[in-house]
């Protein structure tokens, strides 16, 4: 018979796959980026949220916080490397106006981390209530990292059109919430629960969203132009047909 601890260890793994899938969903977002030279109408909301979110669980697995969370930090670790690598490919096909927004939200993230950090640290010297302070901003950053997506969805609605809806993040999203929810059921974990059953819910809604408006999305078409020598000559045939 499985134990619960034996049970929770297993679904803690997967979450740890899925979760490397979420950081690495955006992919053929930014290689669609990279190959037309533009952000064209993407939004780097969500991968700031994720880069926020991924240096506050850094954080809390480091020994001063959380002991023994070793893998909290590496899987987070990673995630926080592959987004920034995102946002500079978004910040070097990114407009001005777009470049000025991704150098403020990153300065106003770095300053809000090391503040908190410090005044927390500076108070609190026990385990105990410095894991109930940086989980609770952990639980918040990652429900913030969470809903980032849905700054598209007025977009979505307007145009009916999911073209600038990323479909991975979205599905990654969702799994990812499923699944540490899960975790977070099998042995009661509030922290955990909250923020991963309103991710899981975030995400259905996008899927649901994109289900609604993916066959309106616009298609290249190629139109075929008529060469000049036929046009001549439809045009010469014409006094002919009489």
């Amino acid at each position: 018979m499985v134990t619960t601890e034996a049970a929770r260890n297993v679904v803690g793994i997967i979450g740890n796959v899925i979760s490397f899938g979420l950081f690495l969903s955006p992919c053929p977002t930014f290689y669609r980026i990279i190959k037309n030279k533009s952000v064209e109408e993407f939004k780097a909301y969500p991968y700031l949220a994720t880069v926020l979110n991924c240096i506050f669980w850094v954080i809390y697995g480091l020994p001063f916080v959380r002991p023994d969370s070793i893998l909290v930090v590496t899987i987070n670790g990673v995630g926080l490397v592959i987004e920034l690598i995102y946002i500079c490919i978004f910040f070097s096909y990114a407009p001005n106006k777009g470049r000025k927004k991704v150098v403020y939200w990153l300065c106003v993230e770095i300053v809000f981390v090391a503040a908190v950090s410090l005044v927390f640290l500076l108070v609190f010297h026990d385990h105990k209530r410095r894991i109930l302070v940086f989980g609770i901003i952990c639980d918040m950053c990652n429900i913030i990292m969470y809903i980032s997506p849905l700054t598209i969805m007025k977009k979505v609605i307007t145009t009916k059109s999911v073209e600038y809806m990323p479909f991975y993040l979205s599905l990654a999203n969702f799994l990812n919430g499923c699944v540490w929810t899960a975790y977070a059921l099998i042995k009661l974990d509030i922290f955990i629960l909250i923020s991963n059953g309103l991710g899981a819910i975030s995400g259905a809604v996008q899927l649901i969203l994109y289900g609604c408006y993916y066959r309106s999305a616009p298609r290249d078409e190629k139109v075929i132009e008529p060469k000049a020598s036929q046009i001549q000559l439809s045009v010469s045939d014409g006094p002919d047909r009489v």
